[in-house]
């Protein structure tokens, strides 16, 4: 094991997935301290022992002290945060993140850090409609999936602690991609799934519509329930593979308008046995009982 108990780790965006990461990690026996701008976040973490220490500006004490920071900002605020406070870093500090971008992101993070900082990309694929420490739960990650996104510039020992990073959060799949495969995948996987919500509550405008829907409608507009501010950055810093994605989901949608309108209930089933089979696939493993 790589990461020690007495390695201080140091969240930077106490939110919902900081909170969660900062929660899960602190209940590992870890000391955990954290870095947000809202001081009633802190008060909350600190009050309810989800962090030992905190503070609503960059302390250098705290930020100094720290073996592994957690960067769980929006892509514009870490570059000002690193260009502001990389400074306050210790050498040999381990950074990693939890941005759902990498392509527009990994790069200039990484020629920008001093050469004494390594920064290792991860994308934690877990969530809810709801933000803040407040609403943060370890349990969210569990059975969920957990990306290491590697490049040229990290070294073995980096990969390896990002993915027990992973492992230790309680994820049941870790996997490896470059930014350029992250970024093509994740447009598809998460993206686009949230423009197809988004889609879903805009395209019809009939009133009272909540009096009329079922667990289905439910279930497809969940994530509609969006953050705009953080989705329409990410949306934007991936727009091209987004919109490749856009493109071949509109296609695909398009062929099973014509099986419909052609009243081809064969194609129309066999599309269907191909989805349901797929989906199958996709359903997360029961999580690992941890006290065996």
């Amino acid at each position: 094991m790589m990461l020690e108990k007495n390695t201080k780790i140091l969240i930077v965006g106490l939110g919902l997935l900081g909170g969660s990461y900062a929660r899960a990690l602190t209940g590992r026996g870890f000391s955990v301290s954290a870095v947000d701008i809202r001081q009633e976040a802190i008060a909350y973490a600190l009050e309810n022992k989800i962090i030992a220490a905190g503070a609503a500006e960059p302390d250098p004490a705290l930020v100094g002290e720290a073996d592994l920071v957690v960067f769980a900002l929006y892509p514009h605020t870490l570059f000002d945060w690193l260009e502001r406070c990389q400074g306050l870093l210790k050498p040999g500090a381990l950074l990693t993140d939890v941005t759902g971008v990498k392509g527009a992101v990994v790069e200039r993070v990484q020629t920008m850090l001093r050469p004494d900082l390594e920064f290792i990309a991860a994308h934690p694929m877990a969530g809810r409609e709801v933000g803040g420490v407040e609403n943060s739960d370890e349990r969210i990650f569990h059975g969920a999936n957990y990306i290491v996104v590697p490049t040229e510039r990290n070294t073995p020992r980096a990969v390896a602690l990002c993915r027990e990073l992973g492992e230790l959060l309680g994820f049941a799949r870790i996997a490896e991609l470059s930014p350029a495969e992250h970024d093509e995948m994740i447009a598809f996987v998460s993206q686009l799934t949230h423009c197809i919500a988004v889609s879903l509550m805009t395209c019809n405008r009939t009133e009272h519509l909540e009096e009329y829907t079922g667990d289905s409608f439910r279930d497809l507009t969940r994530i509609a329930r969006i953050n705009d501010e953080m989705w329409s950055e990410l949306f934007l810093l991936n727009r091209d593979a987004l919109l490749r994605q856009i493109d071949s989901f509109t296609a695909e949608l398009g062929v099973l308008r014509g099986y419909l309108a052609d009243g081809d209930r064969e194609h129309m089933r066999e599309l269907m046995r191909y989805a349901a089979a797929r989906r199958a696939l996709f359903d997360k493993p029961e999580p690992k009982d941890r006290n065996k």
